[in-house]
């Protein structure tokens, strides 16, 4: 096999400078010796070594992604983009689901752990000290509203877009509205469905009507038919877009030009699905790219200390046809 010094000899350089040329990492060497050793690697067919470089950085360029599942369609807005920055940055991901707290438990009990330069924790199962054991890494990145004083997360300011997007309907004559929520054992769930009572409440506007779903098309669809009866309220709320997209499907009648005759709707995650014709929902969203640019931050320069302050990405309202 070819080694780091059989390119160096190749190319016409030291072995620190093929070193630096061959790195993920942004490190200095002139575009000339670059492309010369980017050219005798080829040549020669030589791989970086990851598991010896990580010896020596102490780092595998390793980012562990924790999550529920991934059937969400606002799953694949974020993740696509948060993984290609994180890729853009020389680092890759190992996704692992973690479904329920029993598989949160079953890793602990088996002493599954990965060597990860640091975990982001979507998943709304694990808190951010059983993380931090479960990796055996202190760079726990916590974005599902389990943080604790010794972690660093990430926070989207709901409440802002929430109020606005209640307030646009009242603004419209709304008196009576129903909400569709998602899980309940989720804390960021539980924070939003706060906000939009309390955002009802300070508008006038009634909660007639509540449904669970999961988050999903399929969900959305299936309470439809139990609120848009002959008792409709003026208005529902999803509190994701999917379930959203579910609901104008099953009651597509009532939408004659994707405007409302019946009832106005409301989703939430501000889907890129959404600005094309066949779902105008008017939603509430945050700045992905913002979201993102924050994480990879963190993951360049951990906070260190404790008592991390959380980082809030304000969130905000976007009309369209259906509100």
């Amino acid at each position: 096999m070819p080694t780091i010094a059989d390119v160096a000899k190749l190319a016409g350089v030291s072995r620190a400078v093929a070193s630096r040329a061959l790195s993920a990492d942004k490190r200095p060497v002139s575009q000339d010796k670059r492309e010369r050793v980017l050219a005798a690697a080829e040549e020669l067919g030589y791989r970086v070594n990851l598991l010896a470089q990580s010896l020596t950085t102490k780092t595998v360029n390793l980012i562990a992604v924790v999550v529920n599942h991934i059937h969400d369609l606002s799953d694949l807005d974020l993740f696509d983009l948060l993984l290609t920055e994180i890729q853009a940055a020389g680092k890759q991901t190992v996704l692992i689901r973690v479904g329920s707290e029993e598989k949160v438990g079953e890793f602990l009990r088996r002493g599954i752990a990965y060597h990860v330069d640091a975990a982001l924790v979507f998943s709304d199962f694990a808190d951010a000290a059983t993380v931090r054991r479960m990796f055996r890494s202190d760079l726990v990145v916590m974005l599902n509203g389990r943080h604790d004083r010794l972690s660093p997360a990430v926070i989207p300011d709901e409440a802002t877009g929430i109020g606005e997007a209640v307030a646009d309907a009242a603004a419209k004559g709304v008196k009576q509205a129903s909400l569709v929520t998602g899980r309940a054992s989720s804390q960021v769930e539980q924070a939003r469905i706060a906000s939009y009572r309390e955002a009802f409440e300070k508008h006038g506007i009634g909660l007639v009507g509540t449904a669970q779903g999961d988050y999903s098309y399929h969900s959305g669809h299936a309470v439809a038919a139990d609120l848009t009866g002959t008792d409709c309220p003026q208005a529902i709320f999803c509190t994701s877009d999917a379930m959203a997209m579910g609901i104008l499907d099953a009651c597509r009648g009532d939408f004659p030009g994707n405007r409302p005759s019946r009832f106005r709707l409301y989703g939430f995650d501000n889907l890129s699905l959404l600005d094309f014709d066949a779902y105008p929902i008017s939603s509430i969203g945050y700045d992905k790219k913002a979201y993102v640019r924050r994480i990879l931050g963190i993951l360049a320069e951990p906070p260190v200390g404790e008592d991390i302050t959380p980082v809030l990405i304000p969130s905000r309202y976007v009309p369209r046809l259906t509100g």
